[in-house]
């Protein structure tokens, strides 16, 4: 367990007066210039303090070198991987005979040759802290729950890049944080980044730890003490205001505990990212997130309505928690997507709605991605988007049929008649047809009307209703297919994702030349066995997001990361070239700040670097992302 205050050490005196700061308490966290506020009679729930599934001490119940919970993981038993535990549709030690095989075609993978990765180091193989015993003292002397231990700072020292991971289970990080701090509310984030200002210490924030763009990377010539500052802590839901329909809590909160606490009383954020079982409300400010539901709940830049910040100058915030404001620059868009660079978040304020009535899955089948596209694009175009709505290209489409722990191959989509229907009298090719997954929320009159509408589009390109079941499953293995990552680096595979957005004339070409450019970089390197497929995963009226997957097995290669990043790399460039994005909703981080400047302009850098000067002039918050510091 981490350290708890030690009162032997000497109560160093340091200045906090630079922000004003009250004893933590969840009545104190309104603007003083809105106490009206404090006494709406529709706020009727006292602080709701959210046991978390996931526990201070993360390694009890999550991997420390992969992603995820210690029970839930792909297996291999006598040749046939199986899923383990009960989490997860998949589960239950199922034989996932087709998956096993399609790994072998597909990669080439040999499953009686397991890649051991190393053991845990322990408490003597780890770094020792780069932390003076004058600055120890001093930030214990604030009372705030710490930790120097090796494990505490590793995993905290780390997102879920193929980098990280791969060090993780292969090597060792050269920088990994030198104290943990643990703040239970606002204020005592207050008083860590005051004294790490006075004190010339470094912080980088840490939310849920599933950042995939290496936003909590420590810099590796950051000479100074690096704090790590866990917001996990500060998971409290402070008020729910039941006429507004908006909820303060505190930016630690986890997706998945946010979303059971409100459902408890009948409610509904509707965020929900592919990592919503572990990010946190923080987190998904500090980079701009996006869910799964967002066509209806939005994305949370739609959902924030009010959000603090505490940077070295101050604490960054509006004066009251209105819908809209026209006065000036929205204050709120300086946090959202900031990373960590310009202080901590400390609350937010979002957007809730009632549960809804009725929550129904579906599928279409598509004779081919070009088809699917089209359809996709006219439903956007009739702004009738359910919920959820995604794309899946036909390498995607096997790749989840594989993943069925049921007799025929096919499953749902593909089994008997149906089977006989589609590719004899529909003429589909299994070989290039791809499948629609779609989630509706909603009246459950407005969701039969809805799923009729989209029913009849998808029937002008081809499209075929597949059923709900094949829906609630394509939707639920999103969650499980992070986990594939780790079963492949034991087999000597590595595999990543990586997304963007794309107007809609561009799409299918953007899909095409990105697939190009990796087949063209995989014969460069002699890779022979690679797996490259694509989704549609959201869309607006101006375009849409595509999210690719690219595995390739590296049993004769010896620097399988470096290779991988110089072939992602080069698939950037080609989605840039082919108008797309550097990302929708996974930030900057530190591994796409090569394009960020050619992304807002020169004149945009000098915008943050001029909002980064006067908000942090020290440089406290070095975490090195979005630009290279010049301070």
């Amino acid at each position: 367990m981490p350290n708890e205050y030690n009162p032997t050490f000497s109560n160093k005196s340091i200045t906090l007066n630079k922000i004003a700061s009250n004893e933590c308490s969840a009545m104190n966290q309104t603007p003083a210039s809105n106490a009206s506020y404090e006494n709406n009679n529709q706020r009727k729930h006292e602080p709701i303090v959210v046991t978390s599934v996931i526990p201070k001490n993360r390694e009890k119940v999550l991997k420390w070198n992969g992603w995820g919970y210690k029970d839930s993981q792909f297996v291999v038993k006598d040749g046939i991987i199986h899923f383990t535990g009960t989490r997860y549709p998949i589960g239950g030690q199922l034989a996932l005979t087709y998956f096993s095989q399609w790994v072998i075609d597909t990669l080439d993978v040999d499953l009686n040759k397991f890649h051991k990765p190393q053991d845990l180091p322990s408490e003597e193989q780890f770094p020792k802290p780069r932390i003076a015993n004058e600055h120890l003292e001093l930030l214990t002397s604030l009372g705030i729950l710490y930790s120097t231990k090796g494990i505490d700072r590793l995993i905290r020292a780390h997102g879920h890049t193929l980098h990280d991971i791969y060090t993780l289970r292969e090597s060792s990080f050269e920088r990994i944080p030198d104290i943990v701090l643990w703040p239970k509310c606002h204020d005592d984030v207050v008083k860590i980044v005051n004294a790490a200002n006075d004190n010339n210490l470094v912080i980088i924030p840490f939310g849920g730890g599933t950042s995939v763009s290496g936003a909590v990377e420590c810099p590796k010539n950051e000479a100074r003490t690096i704090i790590s500052l866990d917001t996990s802590q500060m998971n409290r839901i402070l008020w729910i205001d039941h006429e507004n329909l908006v909820v303060c809590c505190e930016s630690g909160i986890i997706g998945q505990d946010l979303e059971r606490e409100l459902g408890k009383l009948g409610y509904t954020s509707g965020h929900e990212p592919d990592s919503y079982e572990f990010s946190s409300l923080g987190g998904w400010v500090a980079t701009r997130a996006s869910g799964m539901k967002k066509n209806t709940y939005g994305n949370i830049e739609d959902l924030v309505i009010h959000v603090k910040m505490v940077t070295t100058k101050g604490v960054l915030e509006k004066n009251c928690q209105v819908p809209r404001m026209s006065c000036g620059p929205d204050f709120n868009h300086v946090v959202l997507g900031s990373e960590g660079s310009l202080g901590v978040v400390t609350e937010v304020i979002l957007k809730i709605r009632p549960l809804p009535q009725c929550k129904r899955y579906a599928s279409i089948v598509f004779p081919d991605f070009e088809s699917g596209v089209k359809c996709i694009r006219d439903v956007a175009k009739q702004r009738c988007q359910p919920s959820s709505i995604r794309l899946m290209d036909n390498e995607q489409f096997k790749f989840g049929q594989a993943l069925r722990p049921v007799p025929s191959y096919f499953g749902l989509v593909l089994d008997g008649l149906k089977k006989l229907y589609i590719t004899k009298i529909k003429g589909f090719n299994i070989d290039s047809m791809c499948v629609m997954t779609l989630l509706f929320e909603g009246d459950t009159k407005d969701v039969e009307m809805h799923e009729k509408k989209i029913n009849e589009i998808a029937a002008k390109y081809g499209g075929i209703p597949a059923g709900q079941t094949n829906g609630e499953r394509g939707y639920m293995l999103t969650f499980v297919i992070a986990y594939i990552r780790d079963l492949g680096l034991e087999y000597y595979v590595v595999a990543e994702s990586f997304e963007t957005s794309v107007p809609w004339d561009r799409a299918v070409s953007l899909c095409r030349n990105v697939k190009y450019c990796i087949a063209v970089e995989c014969k460069r390197y002699q890779i022979k066995h690679y797996l490259i497929c694509a989704r549609v995963t959201q869309t607006y009226d101006a375009g849409c997001v595509i999210y690719f997957y690219f595995a390739f097995n590296y049993r004769h290669i010896d620097n399988p990361v470096e290779v991988y990043n110089q072939i992602e790399e080069k698939a950037r460039d080609e989605i840039i070239a082919s108008g797309g994005s550097i990302s929708h909703h996974h930030g900057v981080g530190k591994i796409r700040k090569k394009w960020y400047p050619s992304t807002v302009s020169e004149v945009g850098v000098q915008l943050y670097n001029a909002a980064k000067q006067e908000l942090d002039p020290n440089n406290i918050f070095a975490c090195g992302n979005l630009v290279k510091s010049k301070l």
